[in-house]
């Protein structure tokens, strides 16, 4: 797995699911990207460009995060994962 460094996160997308009026799943459309995640790594935070910052995440939880934001990566199982700064990130699915 990937130790995000600094204020970094790393997040698997959640493919979005539409659901029509009958209850027939259609699966998320493969041009938009995704951006429902679930942490998997959370960095430990620190200073960060002269100015400290607290992690407010944590492994494990479903975000939203920005739509353009991080860089993708590919690792050894195939799994695609996107790593972001906690500022990318603009909310917490509760």
């Amino acid at each position: 797995m990937l130790r995000p460094l600094a204020d970094r996160v790393v997040l698997k997308p959640i493919e979005a699911e539409e659901t029509t009026a009958s209850g027939i799943v259609l699966p998320g459309k493969e041009k938009e990207k995704p951006q429902q995640a679930e942490i998997l790594e959370v960095g430990p935070g620190g200073v960060v460009d002269g100015k400290e910052i607290k992690m407010e995440v944590t492994k494990g939880q479903k975000v939203i995060y920005s739509k353009y934001a991080g860089t993708e990566i590919e690792l050894d199982n195939k799994e695609k994962v996107i790593i972001v700064r906690q500022s990318d990130i603009l909310a917490v699915i509760e």
